[in-house]
């Protein structure tokens, strides 16, 4: 009897990405800063469907421990 079930092997996980609201929380900033970074070109942004606004949280990161480090 042959094992029906296939052996699947997803890609890599996806990146995780946040809202405008979580990045603010993280800077301590308001939303709408966090939008305004994206404008001028401070943070790269990627849209939803829905024409939201979301960030990779990797790159957010990055950010903030420069922020943090005084750059």
């Amino acid at each position: 009897m042959q094992n029906s079930r296939r052996n699947v092997q997803s890609g890599p996980a996806p990146e995780a990405l946040l809202t405008p609201a979580e990045v603010a929380a993280l800077f301590r900033v308001d939303p709408k800063t966090v939008t305004r970074w994206a404008k001028a070109g401070k943070l790269s942004s990627i849209r939803t469907l829905g024409g939201h606004r979301r960030y990779r949280e990797t790159e957010v990161r990055r950010l903030l421990r420069g922020a943090e480090a005084g750059e």
